[in-house]
């Protein structure tokens, strides 16, 4: 199921990239922030077919995401970086060992001598 929906998610990213790129700008750059002769919403209402389509796919493509990562989750119980091996190929233990206590410690530093 996880890579149908990765499947969908694909053909969504190309669609919503298609039809953005397919509507005509109503802005001329950055003239819209200095006051453009085009009215905010022009002659045919504020949404035409395109910008219609294309809220309807981005809505299906946040929908498809958020299945997407509800289903990897519930597939998955390990993260990636459990997989990971150190280059000398040796498993990090999970918990430091302990301290045996058999080995013998250091002696203490001695003392400054105290001034006469």
């Amino acid at each position: 199921m996880t890579s149908t929906l990765l499947i969908v998610q694909i053909i969504l990213a190309i669609a919503i990239t298609i039809s953005v790129l397919l509507q005509k700008s109503s802005s001329i750059g950055l003239g819209a922030y200095s006051g453009s002769n085009e009215s905010v919403f022009g002659a045919k209402g504020p949404m035409g077919f395109l910008a219609k389509m294309t809220f309807t796919l981005a809505l299906v493509f946040i929908v498809n995401t958020l299945a997407l990562g509800y289903m990897y989750t519930k597939e998955s119980q390990s993260s990636v970086a459990d997989k990971i091996v150190p280059k000398n190929n040796q498993v990090v233990p999970a918990v430091p060992a302990k301290p045996e206590t058999d080995k013998p410690t250091a002696p203490a530093a001695p003392s400054a001598p105290a001034a006469e």
